[in-house]
């Protein structure tokens, strides 16, 4: 385990929620360092929108994105069941639980994903999302992994929480409500990026995030640009 990179990931989940945070590339952060850091082949996050509805709001991959929707679109998966009861689910062979989630079994096994683990993004009563983890191959989780993806889910979710403590009522809500409808705009621009440059949508996404970061921008204000046409994006690709 990079013992520097662990370190410098929880400052940085600590340590975004500013004026102009950006929700998606925080996720994004919180989804890419489990999979470098710990013992997980993808990960996902799972969000709350204002309704209460679960929304898929980041993914390291492309095929962990389209599973977690799988899991939305049919109503069943580990991923639910640990945001509607605020407890862990950690599944060690999904092939054990062909009954319990048949559609999503056989659909992880298809995408070639044999464990995983749940986490809830929780503060206290609160629950607000989950934290994912696929893994390739079954068998046990490191107890040590588990322990310490659920504290990076737990600085993210304070992080995400900060700021209901000033505007307790709206805060939260309208922020979560924001990030959704950028992460639509995120998906229009990645599909039109991959059919441009004839890209996958993880290179687009990938791009995309590049972009933003080395001109110092908020991701979804450039996939706006890109999508509407408003801006020449000079280098903008792959």
């Amino acid at each position: 385990m990079d013992q520097q990179l662990l370190a410098k990931t929880f400052v940085e989940l600590a340590d975004n929620l500013v004026a102009d945070f950006d929700l998606i590339d925080f996720l994004r952060l919180l989804t890419d360092r489990c999979v470098g850091i710990l013992d997980a082949s993808a990960a996902g996050v799972l969000l709350a929108d204002r309704d209460g509805k679960l929304r898929v709001m980041a993914a390291s991959d492309e095929q962990v994105r389209l599973l977690e929707l799988f899991q939305l679109q049919n109503d069943e998966g580990p991923c639910l069941d640990c945001f509607h009861t605020g407890a862990p689910v950690i599944i060690h062979d999904l092939t054990r639980e062909i009954d319990r989630w048949p559609r999503f079994v056989t659909a992880a096994h298809r995408s070639g994903f044999g464990a995983v683990q749940a986490l809830p993004m929780r503060l206290r009563e609160e629950t607000v999302g989950a934290l994912n983890l696929f893994r390739a191959a079954s068998g046990p989780f490191d107890p040590l992994a588990t322990h310490i993806a659920q504290a990076l889910a737990d600085v993210a979710t304070i992080s995400l929480l900060q700021q209901r403590t000033a505007h307790r009522s709206t805060v939260l809500n309208e922020q979560l409500q924001a990030a959704l409808n950028s992460r639509v705009l995120i998906e229009q621009a990645k599909g039109k990026l991959a059919e441009r440059q004839g890209i996958d949508m993880e290179q687009a996404f990938s791009a995309l995030r590049g972009y933003a970061r080395a001109h110092n921008r908020r991701l979804s204000d450039v996939a706006r640009a890109f999508v509407d046409d408003s801006e020449t994006l000079a280098g903008l690709g792959v």
